[in-house]
Formats: structure tokens, C-alpha cells, sequence
């Protein structure tokens, strides 16, 4: 997070620079003159709070930031931040939950800005046997439960390449968000066991994805991932929430995921009453 210690011009240049955008580009987007940016962003004019959600569209600040900036101005936050078990968001809520289930037997998660678990379905606690337990609580990052040699790590047939992806994936989310919890957690990964450097390349995957290869017992599962977020989020919390899902990339992936699912079923199902001998 930006200090919000620093006046409202430099938290809009700061995060111009951030975007790589100059002030006649911002000024193009923004509809307003080059001359007033430089003024907003000098402190020789004073934004409205109109003019600051506005900017912050053009620049996709993130929900959390633009309090930030507003307070910085002299005005009040306009984005509330509030838990998933809130009223207010029991719509969004279910939805998450309709998603989560109707995805399985395959494995669905949701994580939020810092990749901390906020919900999964069934198919997900069976991949995370064997691991430390403290890494499964009391807040469970999936990031470092993945990546971390305690973790799933020594499954991951596909470390080198899982690893990559991962902290290219946290790196360009940390310039995006200027988040100082997304910055400790690439040094910290850093800081784990290097695995071997990538030796495969794109043609190797079939030019798709790189799939997240896991060994489960003596089977290897074979997973692609797609990212879903709430469209027009106006909640900080639901702003950073992602949900991941994860789908088979083989046939042997998806008969053992249905397998295992159809036992699950089998034993959460309540045992069918016996009928009572007649008597004699």
C-alpha cells in the first residue's frame, strides 16, 4: 500500500508512473487538460472527489487505494470493506458457493488479494494430505502451502515451471496493486529451496497452459486453471476476491477426479434403514 501520509498529487503520480502512462496520456483518458493534471498532481490545484474516482478509473486503482487517496485529499472513504459472512453480501456469497459446488469433482478455491483461503470445495482437501499442518492454519495461504518444501512441493512433478508461473503471477499483481503483504510473500518464496529451472518449453504443453502436475498417491494429476472475478465490484472485499477452478488436462485426470468424487458421495450418504424382521 502507498503511504497515505503523502499528499493527494503525489499518489496520483505515483501511481501515473506505476501505470507508465505520461501526463498527455492520462490527460487524453482523463478528458482533461495536461495543464490541470500537472497542477493536480503539483498541489497547486485541489481534486475534487470527483475527480479522483474519476482518475482512479482511467488508472485502475485498485478499491483499497482509492480510500486511500481520498483520505489523502480530506475526504471520507467511499469503498466499504466488509466479511464474505456479512448480509450485505449474502448474494455474493451464494454465488461463490453455487460455483464452488456445481465445479465438482474437480478442484475450485477461492483466495483473496494476498492468496489467503477464503473457500473451497470437496476436491480440494484430498490434494493437501501429507502436508505440514502448520501450514494448513489458522490461515491458510495457498501460495505458500503450494510452493513451500513442506508443502505440495516435493508433489509437483512440474516444479520448475509451477514455481515460474507462480511468482510471475504474484509479481505482476504486486505492480499492479502496490501491495506491501504480495511483496513479503515473493521474498519469501524466494527464500525457499530454488527448484529446477524450466527446462520445457510452451510446444511442450501443447501450446495451451502450463498444467499444475500433482502427484496423489501413485497417480499423477494433470490440472489446468482459469481465474473468475466479480464484475463492477463496489465492496473492497469482493474486489479482491479471485476464484480459481481447476479442470482435468487428461482423460486419466478426470476418471481419477470422478472417482474419488463418487466415493466421497458414497461415504457422506446416510445408511439406507433395514427393515425390520416380521416376527415368528
Amino acid at each position: 500500500m502507498i503511504s497515505p501520509h503523502k499528499p493527494v498529487g503525489e499518489h496520483l503520480r505515483d501511481w501515473r508512473t506505476r501505470r507508465r502512462m505520461s501526463q498527455l496520456d492520462l490527460a487524453l483518458e482523463a478528458e482533461i487538460s495536461t495543464r490541470h493534471l500537472s497542477f493536480l498532481e503539483t498541489g497547486r490545484a485541489q481534486p475534487s472527489r470527483e475527480m479522483l474516482l474519476h482518475l482512479s478509473d482511467q488508472l485502475e486503482i485498485p478499491l483499497r487505494e482509492r480510500n486511500v487517496i481520498l483520505v489523502a485529499a480530506g475526504f471520507a472513504p467511499v469503498f466499504p470493506e466488509r466479511s464474505l459472512e456479512a448480509p450485505e453480501l449474502a448474494a455474493a456469497r451464494r454465488a461463490v458457493d453455487v460455483i464452488l459446488k456445481a465445479h465438482e469433482p474437480y478442484p475450485a478455491l477461492v483466495v483473496d488479494l494476498r492468496w489467503n483461503l477464503v473457500a473451497a470445495n470437496a476436491a480440494v482437501a484430498p490434494l493437501l494430505e501429507g502436508v505440514d499442518p502448520a501450514l494448513l492454519g489458522p490461515t491458510l495461504n495457498v501460495m505458500r502451502l503450494t510452493l513451500h518444501p513442506k508443502g505440495l512441493a516435493p508433489r509437483i512433478a512440474n516444479l520448475g515451471e509451477w514455481h515460474h508461473h507462480a511468482l510471475e503471477r504474484l509479481r505482476r499483481q504486486a505492480e499492479l496493486t502496490a501491495d506491501p503483504g504480495l511483496l513479503a510473500l515473493i521474498e519469501e518464496i524466494r527464500g525457499y529451496p530454488r527448484p529446477p529451472a524450466p527446462d520445457r518449453r510452451p510446444e511442450d504443453f501443447g501450446n495451451v497452459v502450463i498444467p499444475f502436475q500433482l502427484m496423489a498417491g501413485d497417480t499423477l494429476l494433470s490440472l489446468f486453471g482459469t481465474t473468475t472475478v466479480f464484475g463492477t465490484p463496489v465492496d473492497i472485499t469482493l474486489s479482491e476476491l479471485t476464484l480459481e477452478t481447476f479442470f482435468p488436462a487428461d482423460a486419466a485426470t478426470a476418471d481419477a477426479l470422478r472417482v474419488a468424487h463418487e466415493m466421497r458421495q458414497a461415504a457422506a450418504a446416510p445408511e439406507a434403514p433395514t427393515s425390520p424382521r416380521p416376527a415368528a
